[in-house]
């Protein structure tokens, strides 16, 4: 059903409408057609800033209603630039949020949305940071507050200081946008439910002879990082987010596409377990493998991780990963400390490089706590170390220079 094209009888309203068309040639402030990046074709939602800010009312809700429901299964991709909900048509206007909101749970294919300049108000809360990937150009105002009703202005309201924050995944380039987006649209169309095989071990492949040795190897600045593995196993990647702790991105393997998220050696942060979160909730909307390498000391403890609920961080992700309806494969490959590691962990396609360990606790931590000097000892006893954990069962084997088939469990 068409909206009604003057819902409250605002005066001077239909002039401006006619005003806007005349000058845009667009019926509404947004348009949309199918468009092909590479290999792959998309259905483009498009908005035009001076239809009005590319403000929604009633008569965007109809035409981006008819766009999603000509896309079916295929990528939607939205170029918006908006400055909110149109004030007048009052309360219809803002529920088309709710009808926008609808109509992304129902979309089938992968959504990439494109926040320029501006993009604020409601279709930043809806239609934007609900994506599948969220990109954005350098310097555009991004916000749910437009600048003239905030309070303040900062960078905060912009691409970069969304990045930052987490709620966009690359800040692109204009000039870069055909190409990244013809990348990534690749990718989050290339589903496969067969497990990522396990990454081949790098480094020092001797297998320590105890659980201090097991420690210092792992602690080791010359070790490979998560970096050297993600490059060593991946064809192309397309990373995602800031880098908080946890490298989060889609890769390109043997023709598939595999999710993957990697500790990058240090105290993983709240924001760096929400990451992980979000990318295999993005994995399981496409049906994508997830790949995970575990490398941190443990998760941050520190005054600024408590007040960001590093606890309810943990706890998101442990609940993802037992929850998630695609497989997850993990690689141990450097310190595996206590519950921030094993939050990343696969519970039952976990392997560990021979330069690593996994343990309940740090061994000067466990000696602090039970008043006792001798830590390498201590690490002896917790039994770190990879030959020890495949006995123990804890972890399903040790990785080899050659990478391990897809069917090894």
């Amino acid at each position: 059903m068409r909206s009604a094209p003057d819902p409250l009888g605002w005066a001077g309203y239909p002039e401006q409408l006619a005003r806007a068309r005349k000058n845009t040639g667009h019926a509404e402030s947004v348009t949309y057609g199918r468009r092909r990046f590479g290999e792959t074709d998309a259905m483009v939602i498009e908005f035009d800033f001076r239809f009005l800010g590319g403000s929604v009312g009633g008569g965007t809700g109809d035409v981006l209603e008819q766009a999603f429901l000509e896309a079916g299964d295929l990528p939607v991709v939205s170029l918006i630039a908006t400055g909110g909900s149109r004030m007048q048509e009052g309360m219809v206007s803002l529920r088309q949020l709710q009808r926008i909101a609808a109509l992304c749970a129902r979309q089938r294919g992968p959504r990439v949305s494109v926040l320029r300049d501006p993009t604020t108000g409601g279709l930043w809360a809806s239609l934007g940071a609900s994506a599948d990937v969220v990109l954005a150009v350098p310097g555009a105002q991004v916000g749910f507050a437009g600048s003239r009703v905030r309070p303040e202005d900062g960078p905060e309201y912009t691409a970069e200081g969304q990045f930052a924050a987490g709620t966009v995944d690359a800040v692109v380039p204009q000039g870069e946008l055909e190409d990244r987006l013809t990348a990534l649209l690749a990718l989050l169309t290339g589903s496969s439910s067969q497990p990522a095989e396990v990454p081949r071990a790098l480094g020092d492949l001797t297998l320590p002879d105890s659980g201090w040795t097991a420690v210092t190897n792992a602690r080791k600045p010359e070790r490979p990082r998560a970096k050297a593995y993600l490059d060593d196993h991946f064809e192309t990647r397309f990373p995602l987010g800031r880098n908080a702790g946890v490298l989060c991105g889609l890769g390109r393997r043997g023709g598939r596409t595999i999710a993957y998220a990697a500790q990058d050696g240090t105290a993983t942060t709240p924001a760096g377990f929400r990451a992980a979160a979000r990318l295999i909730r993005l994995a399981e909307r496409r049906n994508l493998p997830v790949l995970t390498f575990v490398d941190t000391p443990g998760a941050a403890n520190d005054r600024a991780a408590e007040r960001e609920g590093v606890g309810a961080a943990i706890a998101e992700l442990f609940t993802t990963v037992a929850a998630a309806r695609v497989p997850i494969t993990t690689l141990v490959i450097g310190e595996g400390g206590s519950g921030g590691a094993l939050a990343l962990a696969a519970p039952d396609r976990t392997w560990i490089s021979p330069n690593a360990y996994f343990s309940v606790i740090a061994p000067e931590l466990a000696a602090s706590i039970l008043k006792r000097d001798d830590v390498p000892a201590l690490a002896d006893q917790l039994r770190l170390r990879p030959q020890d954990l495949v006995e123990l069962g804890v972890v399903s084997g040790i990785a080899q220079p050659a990478a391990l088939p897809l069917q090894a469990t």
